[in-house]
């Protein structure tokens, strides 16, 4: 068997923001084909194209409304087959998104569910009754505010719906949905993607009996900005039936040779436990999870995350990451650590990809991009708008991709769909490439010594015990990571004979001292203790 996807590295591209080569504003699949050599020269093993499906947009292709057509803005089938033909010619693996949870409300199947109670497709979402006060017939909550219920006059019920009003849940009790969306993933299959990224992989069965979502358990001294925060989601996701589901998707990946998964796990309770269910044997082979993309930047919480998966989960198989289109990006968020901007974002590909598991890079995070700050006049974002100023959302994380010091920075002719700010353009990839200390430079060098690093890829994690802001563990048996999360220099003695890898630290004699967010390679898996 071809585990290709174990220890391997995603990058993913966002498609409306990489590279607009049809001159609307929008990134494209050509736009994307063109710049595959780019992504294959980095040194990743795989892209993860975000929706590229026919949509409204109303959540920026997130609500699909044909599982098996392009849409316009990006291109063609014969588009798409292309950019996977160049993909593989250049050795990288395509993995596309599968938003199987919910739909638009403008697909076929739900525009023909809420014509009446009886017709084929009256089943395939989740409807209730109202309360007999009129009122929805439970408390759950939509991610993007407000109650997950919306009436519909024709049928005189409610359907369900996780996310916008727009996006209904399909009722995943339902077999014939199942089998339905097991032939929307052949039709993929059979055109040579390597594997599918599951959004929100967690959130596909609803309970039966329609019960109330508990209060947080966490106590909550003040409301928080988006309540639904404030429930523990134990019955509108979550559910058991998630997991058989599960495994008829891995059945189907095993029909084709070398496929990989990857899910996301969304959830803010017990996700790494989750992370483990979901990918024990014979179901996804990766998953997910936010747990590291919050504001703590500590030796514990990078420790206490990976100890508890691999503790819980000896035979799953993670897949980290610091950024991705759905939050803000680590080196705005860690600002604080840092002695530089550069500085942290090379510590931060170094601890990275140093991590057991799988890795996804976000577009942009191997320049050392930070977040845009957007005016409320700028955002796209249904989140964004509806809780701003704070949280602050998606859109400040999704501008374009910086190619060069053009107009637009590279990525379109036009003015594009979200702004290109002089902060993010001047991080741009000419302006990086073939520049010594760069931070473009520096992850392809790391990028290297991962690939050719064994116990980087596949090695077992042993911590060692040291106080803050140092973290130190030792991959395979012989190879010690170790990094100052901190801006100031840090000092420990060692055993180690010498360093290897794109280092930034120095050994005399006994000596190892991290400059500001420094990190280094230890080969002989050394001890070390602070000075």
């Amino acid at each position: 068997m071809n585990e290709w996807w174990r220890g391997s590295v995603t990058y993913q591209v966002y498609p409306r923001s990489f590279q607009d080569d049809s001159g609307d504003g929008v990134g494209d699949l050509a736009g994307i084909t063109r710049r595959l050599p780019y992504l294959a020269e980095l040194g990743v093993d795989a892209v993860w194209l975000s929706p590229v499906f026919t949509s409204p947009m109303r959540d920026m292709g997130y609500d699909v409304s044909d599982y098996t057509d392009i849409d316009p803005v990006f291109g063609t089938l014969a588009d798409f087959d292309a950019l996977v033909a160049r993909a593989h010619g250049l050795g990288l693996k395509i993995i596309i998104d599968q938003v199987l949870s919910h739909c638009s409300d403008q697909h076929a199947a739900f525009r023909e569910s809420r014509q009446s109670r009886d017709n084929p497709k009256a089943d395939w979402f989740v409807w209730a009754d109202p309360r007999p006060d009129g009122t929805p017939p439970n408390n759950w909550l939509s991610v993007f505010g407000g109650p997950a219920w919306t009436w519909d006059a024709r049928r005189k019920q409610y359907y369900f719906h996780n996310f916008l009003t727009q996006q209904p849940d399909f009722n995943y009790h339902n077999p014939a949905v199942q089998d339905w969306m097991l032939d929307n993933m052949r039709f993929w299959l059979d055109r040579g993607v390597d594997g599918f990224r599951f959004d929100t992989v967690n959130y596909f069965f609803h309970d039966r009996m329609l019960r109330d979502d508990a209060a947080d358990y966490r106590i909550k001294t003040e409301s928080e900005a988006n309540p639904y925060m404030m429930q523990y989601h134990l019955f509108s996701k979550n559910q058991p039936e998630n997991l058989p589901w599960i495994e008829r998707i891995r059945a189907l990946m095993d029909e084709y040779d070398n496929r990989a998964t990857v899910g996301e796990m969304g959830e803010n309770h017990h996700a790494i436990r989750m992370m483990g269910e979901y990918t024990a044997p014979g179901r996804l082979h990766q998953c997910y999870s936010f747990d590291l993309m919050g504001y703590d930047y500590s030796a514990a919480l990078f420790r206490s995350k990976i100890e508890e998966f691999f503790t819980g989960a000896p035979n799953g198989w993670p897949m980290w990451a610091f950024s991705n289109h759905d939050v803000v990006r680590h080196v705005s968020r860690w600002a604080e650590h840092g002695a530089s901007q550069d500085a942290l974002a090379k510590q931060a590909g170094a601890l990275l990809l140093s991590l057991q598991g799988s890795i996804c890079l976000w577009q942009g995070e191997e320049l050392g991009q930070t977040d845009t700050v957007l005016d409320f006049e700028d955002l796209t974002d249904p989140q964004g708008i509806a809780f701003w100023p704070e949280p602050v959302g998606r859109d400040n994380t999704r501008t374009p991709m910086v190619w060069d010091d053009s107009p637009n920075a590279g990525f379109s002719p036009v003015t594009p769909w979200l702004p290109v700010k002089p902060a993010q353009a001047a991080r741009n990839v000419a302006a990086q490439q073939g520049v010594p200390g760069s931070v473009l430079e520096f992850y392809r060098q790391m990028l290297a010594f991962r690939s050719a690093t064994p116990a980087l890829v596949t090695g077992a994690t042993r911590f060692h015990d040291l106080p803050e802001p140092v973290l130190a563990f030792t991959r395979g048996g012989n190879l010690t990571c170790v990094f100052n999360l901190s801006p100031n220099p840090v000092a420990l003695t060692t055993r180690a004979s010498g360093l290897t890898g794109p280092f930034n630290a120095t050994l005399t004699g006994t000596t190892l001292t991290l400059p500001p967010n420094g990190f280094a390679w230890v080969q002989g898996g050394a001890d070390f203790a602070p000075v």
